[in-house]
């Protein structure tokens, strides 16, 4: 699977990329709300520095001259700051939380629609757990960095200006002085915030590997069970749960090495102020008050510092998740319509293969099908026969476009699939798997799958000719039941059954059965198979069979071996010709 962008970029310009990415592509679209809240945070720090500039007087004049006539004035003025700054915070916080849920919400929706636009080899590249943590795990990663980082990188920036600016009016050389430590700090965050970036990878990286295996394990309990495998599976579940663990644990103890080191240079910093500063107050050069607003300023500058250093790690953290979601989104769609791609309804269509080669894997050498001509009758049905992995599954998948082929053409009534628009070309088809999905949802939305906006009555009707009607109205709750993940409430047979309603309910002129009755017993077999019968009069139909003796009546039978077409005929023909096909069927073989 290809992707547009080259992901071996420096750590540097990964981030410019990146940051510039989400600006371009989701905040541009939240100017207004951003420019408002940039102006809360401009209120918010303003109130800081201003705190920082008050404490001159109030040491001056009121604590070291005693002039009580303006306590209440600067008290009141202190209570002032204090209030504006609160209401002014809360606004921005609640406006970049805004934005920071809008943009996220966004990231989800467009991932989810991305993956639901891409091509089966993706997701048999990709397993499903691995894809529920990059919608759920990694964009929360990212949610986390990007509410956090908007609401205080600005702000901290901002509160650190003014409170430097105020350091410098009470005493430049001072101010120059204490900024001699802010090259090792920002080196030193930069080393941390590389170490992060690419933990942060390896960190959602364990995490989606957890919820892989956990989905593996939830789905396949029945074995695991049967298997006496619970064990088993704690233990490597267990063994995932400890790395990601230890990854977090890691990333804790390289986030928070700043903290030592930043509280011993402050303290470096702040023991220079005071001798220099005490020295200064004692030779009249400057007042109390002048060194107690210029420490007030300094450690409140220290706070925002400290803080764009908390917000470094974070930021870094969630570019690692950042790049594993753009990486998925920019996923190419490998089955695309075609540039002029129209819109198709087929009345009955012949189905014709002419040289078709196709093999999943450009890598692989290995073909699936080996130039492959076939002619499926409209309204006529054509049974595909042969061993497991003859190429029976890849024939039926390249008719919907789940693939392309790699050479030759597949037609329908004359056009080549590829220029018609995979909507369309699919709205004509129906289709039952011998893998069934089944949702957790009622019976009324399982069946009306099959058509969008379908009435009751017709889905009541689709089930009748299923032969499901009976065993859904003797269920808990009739045909408003909830069918549980994966159909679990269900038998087999059942949720065959269900698979089959739902084709019956689209009523498509092609019809593809992929060892549709395989979940049935013999007798509910020949029930469903008169229902087949009628349902496959006037439509083109391909099956996929378990047993031979359903596929008798076919108009033909097609004998796949190793991607090619052995043989072909009726069943009687077949038989005739003592080939694959009637060993198979002496040898009482299912293909």
């Amino acid at each position: 699977m290809t992707s547009k962008n080259n992901y071996t970029l420096t750590k540097d310009q990964s981030t410019k990329r990146l940051v510039s990415r989400i600006i371009r592509e989701y905040l541009s679209k939240h100017i207004g709300t951003l420019l408002l809240a940039i102006g809360f945070m401009i209120v918010a720090a303003a109130m800081t520095a201003a705190f920082a500039t008050i404490i001159e007087p109030v040491m001056d004049q009121v604590l070291v001259a005693g002039n009580t006539s303006r306590i209440w004035a600067l008290g009141f003025g202190i209570f002032i700051i204090f209030f504006v700054r609160g209401i002014a915070s809360y606004i921005e916080t609640i406006l970049m939380n805004k934005i920071g849920q809008a943009v996220v919400a966004t990231i989800q929706k467009q991932l989810f629609g991305h993956f639901m636009d891409l091509d089966l080899k993706f997701f048999h590249q990709n397993p499903s757990g691995q894809l529920i943590s990059r919608v759920i795990n990694d964009v929360e990663v990212v949610r986390s960095a990007l509410t956090g980082t908007l609401t205080g990188i600005g702000k901290s920036v901002i509160t650190l200006l003014l409170l430097i600016a105020v350091m410098f009016y009470q005493d430049w050389v001072l101010a120059l002085a204490c900024f001699t430590v802010f090259p090792f700090v920002a080196l030193f965050v930069a080393w941390i915030g590389k170490r992060l970036r690419k933990m942060s990878g390896d960190i959602q990286s364990g995490q989606a590997n957890l919820s892989d295996r956990l989905s593996q394990i939830f789905q396949g309990v029945r074995l695991v069970k049967a298997y006496g495998m619970e064990e088993h599976e704690k233990e490597i579940a267990g063994h995932v749960i400890q790395r990601v663990r230890n990854l977090v644990l890691k990333s804790v103890r390289i986030a928070n090495l700043s903290t030592p080191v930043n509280e011993t240079l402050v303290g470096i910093v702040v023991l220079g102020i005071i001798v220099y500063g005490g020295y200064q107050v004692a030779a009249g050069q400057s007042t109390a008050g002048q060194l107690l607003s210029f420490i007030t300023a300094f450690t409140m500058a220290y706070e925002p510092m400290k803080k764009l250093a908390r917000l470094n790690n974070m930021l870094q953290m969630g570019l690692g998740a950042t790049d594993r979601v753009f990486e998925m989104l920019d996923t190419e769609i490998e089955v695309q319509d075609e540039d002029g791609a129209k819109e198709v309804t087929l009345q009955h269509p012949e189905i014709k293969f002419e040289n078709v080669e196709f093999q999943y894997d450009e890598d692989d050498d290995r073909k699936a099908l080996n130039s492959v001509s076939i002619t499926m009758p409209a309204g006529k049905v054509t049974a595909l026969v042969g061993r497991s992995g003859s190429g029976k599954t890849s024939i039926m998948n390249l008719i919907p476009r789940f693939f392309d082929v790699t050479s030759g053409q597949v037609l329908l009534n004359g056009q080549d699939v590829r220029k018609m628009t995979k909507t369309s070309l699919r709205n004509n088809i129906s289709l039952v798997s011998q893998d069934i999905t089944i949702f957790d949802d009622t019976v009324w939305a399982n069946i009306g799958y099959g058509k969008k906006g379908a009435f009751q009555d017709e889905i009541i009707k689709a089930a009748i000719a299923a032969e499901a009607d009976d065993f859904i109205r003797d269920l808990p709750q009739g045909y408003d039941t909830r069918l549980g993940e994966d159909g679990v409430t269900l038998s087999g047979g059942q949720r065959q059954r269900i698979s089959i309603a739902r084709a019956i309910l689209r009523d498509a002129p092609i019809l593809l059965l992929d060892e549709a009755t395989s979940a049935l017993d013999n007798e509910a077999e020949r029930a469903i198979q008169k229902t087949l019968a009628e349902l496959q009069k006037g439509r083109t139909t391909l099956v996929i069979a378990h047993r031979l003796s359903t596929i008798q009546s076919a108009d033909q039978i097609i004998v796949l071996d190793n991607g090619n077409i052995a043989e072909q005929g009726t069943h009687t023909s077949l038989l005739e010709q003592s080939g694959i096909y009637a060993r198979m069927v002496q040898a009482g073989v299912d293909s």
